[in-house]
Parts: structure tokens; C-alpha cells; sequence
């Protein structure tokens, strides 16, 4: 998928030793819970970094310190708070599943959501003095079909495609039409395998599971 568009110098980052990595939102004022090979715009072009998963964040010393605003998402992307992000500092996640949850008859359920393929997920970022980077993933309105498992937001799932990533990563102070128009009309990307599960962390999604196909 890197290779297609056009990322393949980024792989490297992402060779690991096939353990699945989990990122979960920086809760309880922990800086170290961090998406790992965050895809941002570079002087020399799209690299990675390491962010916090909190984007109400300042630096202290070495580390941040967070603030009270529940802010791992960026729903309301017209809010000040959110617009020189979008204008400055558009990032992408690259994933193979995620979690949703939703209050069925009262009780909280739980899904995983594993990709037929990895999947891009469009993310805001803050760079700061120290060198670290917070950030918050993007979500838009409820989907029709992704509801039936998460129906509060939707997370913003950017096509990988070339032309779009290119643009998505431009950093030239203006919110490019075609990225502007996909915010206002997202789509589901890839198709996903979907089950409900106690916990994600140690679960799997087993063959047979619902499939939520792509847009």
C-alpha cells in the first residue's frame, strides 16, 4: 500500500516482528500513549514521527503536559481550535483494524474491526519547541452503514490513493478542494471484517464475521 502511493521509503518503519501494536488515547494525562510512525510532511518530504495521542498538549522539559480537554478526536472541523491544524498539519495513520463501541439495549458492546487490507486514517497533529508532537485522529458524522456498530462519529478513512495523499500531505497553508470535498463526504475505504469482542487487546475477528463493505 505504501508503495502504491507512493510512501514506499516509509516501510522500513513499519517492519516489525509481526506483533500487532495497539495505540489507545492518552487518558489519565499519560504522554506516553503515542501513535507510533505518525506519516507527517517533512522539509525533505513525508516522514514519521511518534505523537501523542492527545492534541491538548504543551511541552514540559522533555515530555508534554495535557490538558483537560478531551481532545484525541477532531470532530468539529470548522471550531478555530482545530483550523490551523487542518490548514498546516494534515497527518495519516496506517492501520489494520480499530475499535468501536456502542450502547445496545443498554449495555456497551464492543467491536473490533479488521481491514481486508491496511487502511489509511486522516489524523491533526501539533508540533512543539521539545522536539514531541501531539495529535488527534479525525471524525466526521455518523455513517448510515458504519452506525450499526459505532453511531456517535466516524472515523475519517482517507482513500489511498496517489493524488489524494499528495494533497492531503501538501502543507501549503490552504485546504485543498479536493481534500475539503472528501471531508464534507467520506467514505468507508476498505472492507471490514467485524465482530464483537470483551476486549480488543488479545482478540481476533473470526472467519465468518459480519463484513462491512467498502463505499
Amino acid at each position: 500500500m505504501l508503495d502504491h502511493i507512493g510512501l514506499g521509503h516509509l516501510a522500513k518503519r513499519f517492519s516489525g516482528d509481526d506483533e500487532i501494536e495497539h495505540y489507545y488515547p492518552a487518558f489519565g494525562g499519560n504522554p506516553e500513549r503515542k501513535i507510533h510512525g505518525l506519516i507527517v510532511p517533512g522539509s525533505d518530504g513525508p516522514t514519521t514521527v511518534d505523537a501523542t495521542w492527545w492534541f491538548d498538549a504543551e511541552p514540559e522539559g522533555e515530555t508534554l503536559r495535557l490538558g483537560k480537554r478531551t481532545a484525541f478526536n477532531a470532530r468539529n472541523l470548522d471550531s478555530p481550535y482545530w483550523q490551523g491544524a487542518l490548514r498546516h498539519h494534515r497527518a495519516l495513520v496506517v492501520a489494520t483494524g480499530l475499535g468501536e463501541s456502542k450502547y445496545v439495549d443498554g449495555k456497551k458492546t464492543q467491536y473490533l474491526m479488521e481491514g481486508e487490507k491496511p487502511f489509511l486514517l486522516g489524523v491533526l497533529y501539533r508540533p512543539f519547541t521539545n522536539g514531541c508532537y501531539s495529535c488527534a485522529v479525525i471524525t466526521r458524522d455518523s455513517h448510515p452503514r458504519f452506525d450499526r456498530y459505532h453511531d456517535k462519529a466516524f472515523p475519517c478513512f482517507v482513500p489511498a490513493e496517489p493524488t489524494f495523499v499528495d494533497q492531503w500531505l501538501n502543507m501549503d497553508g490552504q485546504l485543498p478542494e479536493l481534500v475539503d470535498h472528501y471531508l464534507a463526504h467520506p467514505q468507508i475505504t476498505v472492507s471490514l471484517r467485524v465482530a464483537a469482542v470483551k476486549a480488543f487487546k488479545r482478540s481476533a475477528v473470526p472467519s465468518g464475521s459480519d463484513v462491512l463493505q467498502a463505499d
